[in-house]
């Protein structure tokens, strides 16, 4: 059930980030949003592939990689305030959301190693 929630969440995260992503675009900034676009929606696709692991370690393997992902996508968020390329209330939306994620992902984490012993 919390996996379910987990790729729903991240889903709807990686269609923000595409959103962003065009937003950014279309203001000619390329470098951070390819950056932003990558890690954001590598979160949800490596969250899917942990469904389908091929034992527990590929498993929460998936989810660290995600972890990761979330991680830096969070920097990338916050330079994206920094530099004045999004405002005050994208980016608490937006790191919110990531924020969620990383602590569903740490949560997962831990009990699917909990699991392995």
């Amino acid at each position: 059930m919390k996996e379910n929630k987990l790729a729903e969440l991240s889903m709807d995260f990686s269609v923000d980030i595409i959103n962003l992503v065009k937003h950014l675009k279309s203001n000619h900034e390329s470098i951070i949003s390819n950056q932003i676009g990558r890690s954001g929606t590598s979160i949800g696709a490596n969250i899917r592939e942990a469904q389908y692991a091929q034992g527990k370690k590929d498993f929460i393997s998936k989810l660290e990689i995600a972890l990761k992902e979330a991680n830096e996508t969070g920097y990338w968020l916050e330079l994206l305030r920094k530099t004045n390329y999004i405002d005050e209330q994208s980016f608490k939306s937006l790191s919110a959301k990531c924020t969620s994620l990383r602590v569903m992902l740490i949560a997962s984490c831990r009990t699917a190693k909990e699991n392995v012993k």
